[in-house]
């Protein structure tokens, strides 16, 4: 692949004449690289289609090609992104409900608004994968029809569907009222009984771990109960027994249900594996009292996935920012508190309060203000990124606590070119600093210059658009592929340097023929 051409094909200032050039002359690589153009006109995109067919998906999916533009025989894979966009014809799925290649009447079965006589051939067709893709999405009607079907990957797939009916999800953990199946992709490949090596080591082996079959297809039947349990059309009523079931999957997936009653969370909230407690702890479904029992958990994994409930009392939050290092983002809780309670956290003698506060962008200017004047440099890294503080306190902030609040601060959004250039001179080095201002949208060019030295951010600043010009160019035989396809892709780009890659590439092309 040539980066630098690869750069150039994604550059948004590139003419529209040398896109078209570019059209006439690209390999494989660089017409994917086209494709993806936001500026591609249909002419430009229809003519890349021409010359490479083989990026024909990208651009229907793009909704740079219309019906008129495909032929289904000829392009069968382009037709089917078509139709999945809902812009293709119902005839190209009648066509294609047949196509030899399975993988194609997957694709299908797994396409919007397909008509009635499509659905039924699908639903009839010899490969379960077929028939398991259409059950995925389709109808209630026909979920329900599925449910019954001999397949057991079939029935997998009906329990996923949100849209299969209730009693239907219900029946699909039981099994009562259903016919047994008689096939699952296990014993389709292998004589039963039989128990998948977790180690196999056979290349073309597509059988996931532990799959297992002694004719009652018991790994598809558990994870047709997973399924089930995961699709918030299942009734409670079908899925609270499995709160002491043995298998460690269904316990965990249950614990996730937002219906759960409150004595199902008492029980989970005791369960052995902390992955079960921590999904419980996020889960709007658990209450105070459970929650203050997780609030004592020893596991750091399930007091940081409790700082995520939605309800949790701000007094549990606070110990759960101290404790388990659960405030670096926005939550839940502290994004719906009352002005009041803002203003309770915002002036708590305890920073981790305050630093819980300071993560919502949302604050009174004078509040906002307040933290970041904060003693504690956690709370000051916190608020840092807040839109509308001035440069003086964005300064104020850096000299106070260095390199703890650097690369926070080059995150804001209203960092000016100087203050960004204040920070690249800041000792020791601002490392992580350095990609968050190479990317910043007001970086100076002094200020990239300093970027160019770090080996992470220097690809961001091979791209900024007020990097020199001089320098771009420079960049280009950079050793470096993302850095010299960076400054390819970068807007600032002059556009004599453009037309001599171009032109570079015809010549290439000529003295090929």
């Amino acid at each position: 692949m040539n980066h630098v051409l690869s750069g150039l094909a994604a550059n948004p200032a590139l003419p529209s004449e040398l896109v078209d050039r570019l059209i006439a002359v690209a390999d494989a690589d660089l017409a994917h690289d086209l494709a993806d153009r936001e500026d591609l006109g249909h002419g430009q995109a229809v003519a890349l289609f021409s010359h490479d067919p083989e990026c024909g998906v990208r651009l229907a999916y793009a909704g740079k090609l219309t019906a008129a533009d495909v032929d289904p025989v000829a392009q069968p894979d382009t037709a089917l992104a078509l139709l999945d966009e809902g812009s293709g014809s119902p005839e190209w799925a009648r066509l294609l409900a047949a196509d030899p290649v399975v993988e194609r009447r997957e694709k299908l079965a797994a396409c919007p608004g397909l008509p009635a006589d499509v659905v039924d051939r699908l639903a009839a067709d010899p490969d379960p994968c077929v028939v398991a893709e259409l059950a995925l999405r389709t109808t209630p009607e026909t979920a329900a029809r599925l449910a019954g079907h001999p397949h057991a990957e079939v029935r997998r797939a009906v329990a996923f569907n949100e849209a299969t009916p209730p009693d239907v999800l219900a029946a699909l953990i039981t099994g009562e009222g259903l016919p047994p199946a008689r096939h699952c992709l296990v014993c389709d490949r292998e004589a039963t009984p039989f128990a998948h090596d977790p180690e196999c080591s056979l290349p073309d082996c597509d059988l996931g771990p532990g799959d297992s079959c002694d004719g009652s297809h018991e790994s598809t039947v558990h994870e047709i109960r997973i399924a089930a349990l995961r699709n918030p059309g299942t009734p409670t009523d079908a899925v609270v027994p499995f709160a002491d079931h043995p298998s460690i999957q269904l316990r965990w997936t249950l614990a996730a249900r937002p219906d759960l009653p409150p004595e199902v969370c008492a029980r989970l909230a005791a369960d052995p594996v902390p992955g079960v407690r921590a999904d419980l702890a996020e889960n709007p479904a658990t209450g105070e009292d459970v929650i203050r029992v997780l609030a004592r958990d020893r596991d750091p994994q399930v007091r940081r996935a409790l700082a995520r409930h939605p309800r949790v009392p701000l007094d549990v939050l606070t110990e759960l920012a101290r404790t388990a290092k659960a405030a670096a983002t926005l939550l839940p809780r502290v994004a719906a508190a009352t002005p009041a309670e803002v203003e309770d956290l915002a002036a708590s003698p305890d920073p981790a309060a305050r630093m819980l506060v300071a993560q919502h962008r949302d604050l009174p200017p004078e509040m906002r203000d307040a933290l970041a004047g904060d003693p504690d440099a956690k709370v000051v890294k916190s608020v840092a990124p807040h839109p509308g503080l001035s440069e003086g306190l964005l300064r104020a902030m850096t000299d106070r606590h260095g390199v703890r609040v650097l690369a926070k601060v080059a995150t804001n959004p209203d960092a000016s070119p100087a203050l960004l250039e204040y920070l690249t001179r800041q000792a020791p080095p601002p490392q992580k600093a350095f990609r968050a201002i190479a990317g910043h949208p007001n970086a100076s060019a002094e200020a990239l210059l300093s970027c160019l030295a770090d080996r992470e951010a220097r690809p961001w600043a091979a791209g900024h658009p007020a990097l020199p010009p001089r320098v771009i160019v420079e960049l280009l035989s950079d050793e470096d592929a993302q850095v010299a396809e960076a400054a390819a892709a970068n807007p600032s780009l002059p556009p004599a340097v453009m037309q001599e890659l171009v032109s570079s590439v015809d010549r290439l092309v000529v003295k090929g023929d």
